[in-house]
């Protein structure tokens, strides 16, 4: 199977690369750092799969995937991202992805994600196959009732600890993730707050409840 690995973070490109290169059957046959040149790769060599990030310059991945299935309508496109918001799993879904799995999937259970999108098949992570089971079941009462339904669980969870005046470090330590995950989850809760700033952000958490110290 003929790879594409689309993705801005050379440590990532280089750690799926060389991953690749474990198994007989599969093969990098090309990289991109940015929407442009994914797009181009693609048309160019017709990889059997393109493993794609959300977030690229030039226009991100679902602007990617959607111009590639546009021009190759066969074209068989996962999303590997840290990205897991209803606003970017279903975008890239109506783009025309195949798959869409965390970049935090062990490695073999990306290799098995892999081999069923190449293959054709849809192909979730765990925890995204639970939000679209979620989505698409029967609405809950408290979902309703949430400050700011457009934000994700976790996102909540996040904004609650920077109106609480965390750094993103000291969230990152807390909720066991990576510096990079927890910047990126903050600028998400910003534009989907439409606010410019750390500052705005909290001033609306605060006007909802949250940041409130736990005794």
């Amino acid at each position: 199977m003929r790879i594409l690995i689309a993705d801005d973070h050379p440590l990532f490109r280089d750690g799926i690369a060389a991953l690749l290169r474990t198994q007989p059957d599969l093969e990098a046959v090309g990289t991109a750092a940015d929407t442009g040149s994914a797009v181009q790769q693609a048309i160019e060599l017709r990889p059997d799969l393109v493993l794609m990030d959300v977030a690229m310059p030039g226009g991100g991945g679902v602007e990617a995937t959607r111009r590639i299935v546009d021009a190759l309508p066969d074209a068989r496109i996962l999303m590997v991202t840290m990205f897991d918001d209803d606003t970017s799993v279903f975008a890239a879904m109506r783009a025309g992805a195949r798959g869409y799995v965390l970049k935090d999937a062990e490695a073999g259970d990306l290799l098995r994600a892999v081999r069923a999108a190449g293959n054709g098949d849809a192909i979730f992570s765990p925890a995204i196959a639970a939000r679209l089971m979620t989505f698409f079941g029967p609405p809950r009462a408290e979902h309703r009732d949430s400050p700011f339904p457009v934000l994700t669980e976790r996102e909540r969870e996040i904004l609650d600890l920077v109106a609480r005046g965390r750094g993103n470090l000291q969230i990152a330590t807390e909720m066991h993730l990576s510096h990079s995950t927890v910047r990126n989850y903050v600028s998400s809760i910003l534009r989907k707050l439409q606010v410019a700033s750390r500052a705005e952000a909290i001033a609306k958490a605060r006007d909802v409840g949250l940041g409130e110290e736990r005794g």
